[in-house]
């Protein structure tokens, strides 16, 4: 996730695979952090960066430069290796790289109308797809190996997205989610769900990748609203839980099971057969659990944005990035009701801050939220400057396992 706003001092943040560290880039360099304890885990202060993505915790980083210097070109990915503060191997393209997704065996590569598959120990080129023009970058990705999907937008008049698979190099399917086009998809981690919402941000819906069609709806409110991020809960099965981020600063989280056997009997019964999805939809609970005010309302802009040498326009959009980085069953101790599942929530506003919620729902989908804890990221940062170490000793490169 990625902004080119000068207005806010975080450019880009992004999870590894296993959600268990993050990276954030700013103006000056980049830097990974520890989620558990805000502890500054490498950083490296060599100019603006709008890209930096890391291969679960080893020390392979791929990252793109913001432009803002020739050395940094946002045509240009370079392979970096933080143990030994070096660049493996570049890769050069003819326009700006609007996203970089890889996991041991496939780097993805994401231009505007072009999208590059290769294959990550040797750099081979395996697939290009062409693409409809994805000005936001929008994509999805599931790194398992087993079920290894990439998402893309379909249409740009429509909310159609269409699957790939990374691992056998050909389309799975073209799902029809929306009448509006997409502003947001994601991939839950053993690739087997994907959810979608449009711009009109009303409806969040949740597709089965195997069967292409089968969906279930989830209502976040009436009103529009920019549906910024979507994440999933780590899950070997149906996930428990899907989480939204919206420019109305609120954080949505529902009940995937919960609400899916309401589903499911409602469409069982005579009523629910016959009537059309959209009166479906109409009918679809709303009481999901919400958390108002978590982040600063954001807004939606664009400018033009000149870099040294690479003229370009980019994108600008506030917003803040929210995963879901584990889901626990437990049992509440006061009153012997077993809960459903506690989940722990990550947010990172693009203002500068970290911030890390619990919540637990119990099944009568009841939900009690408390904030674990928040700080500045730019402070943490300079706090940490002396006791800096790498992410990881390993390099995770020349590896098939």
């Amino acid at each position: 996730m990625s902004s080119h706003s000068s207005n806010y001092p975080i450019l880009s943040a992004s999870f590894n695979q296993e959600n268990t560290g993050f990276a954030v880039s700013t103006r000056d360099g980049f830097k990974i952090l520890d989620p558990n304890t805000g502890r500054l885990c490498y950083e490296r202060g060599v100019g603006a960066f709008i890209i930096v993505e890391m291969l679960y915790s080893s020390s392979l980083l791929a990252i793109v430069g913001a432009g803002e210097q020739p050395s940094l070109s946002p045509r240009r990915l370079c392979l970096f290796n933080t143990s030994t503060g070096t660049a493996l191997r570049e890769l050069n393209f003819l326009t700006s790289i609007l996203a970089v997704r890889l996991n041991r065996k496939r780097l993805v590569v994401l231009l505007q109308e072009k999208t590059f598959i290769y294959d990550s120990n040797t750099l081979a080129i395996l697939d290009t797809i062409d693409t409809v023009p994805n000005v936001k970058g929008l994509c999805a990705f599931s790194p398992s190996l087993d079920g290894c999907f990439l998402a893309l937008p379909a249409s740009t008049t429509k909310g159609s997205v269409l699957v790939y698979n990374v691992m056998e190099l050909q389309s799975h399917c073209e799902i029809d989610a929306h009448r509006a086009p997409l502003a947001a998809v994601a991939l839950s981690s053993n690739g087997m769900y994907i959810a979608t919402a449009s711009e009109q941000g009303t409806i969040i819906r949740v597709h089965l990748v195997q069967e292409a069609t089968k969906s279930y709806s989830f209502r976040r409110g009436t009103y529009p609203s920019t549906i910024f991020s979507l994440s999933f809960g780590p899950s070997k099965q149906l996930p428990d839980i899907l989480v939204a981020s919206s420019s109305s600063g609120s954080v949505h989280v529902f009940s995937l099971g919960f609400t899916i056997n309401q589903r499911s009997r409602r469409s069982s019964s005579f009523l629910g057969s016959i009537l059309p999805d959209s009166v479906n939809d109409a009918l679809d609970p709303a009481h999901h659990h919400v958390l108002h005010n978590a982040v600063p309302a954001g807004v939606k802009s664009k400018r033009e944005h000149i870099c040294i040498n690479v003229p370009r326009i980019s994108k600008v959009i506030w917003y803040s990035y929210v995963v879901v980085r584990k889901v626990d069953e437990v049992t509440d101790t006061s009153s012997t009701e077993f809960l459903v599942f506690r989940a722990t929530l990550s947010i990172i506003t693009f203002n500068g801050y970290f911030q890390e919620y619990v919540i637990d729902i119990n099944n009568q989908n009841e939900s009690k939220w408390s904030l674990e804890h928040e700080f500045n990221l730019l402070t943490v940062l300079s706090a940490n400057l002396r006791r800096r170490t790498t992410f990881s000793a390993g390099l995770i490169w020349f590896c098939c396992c």
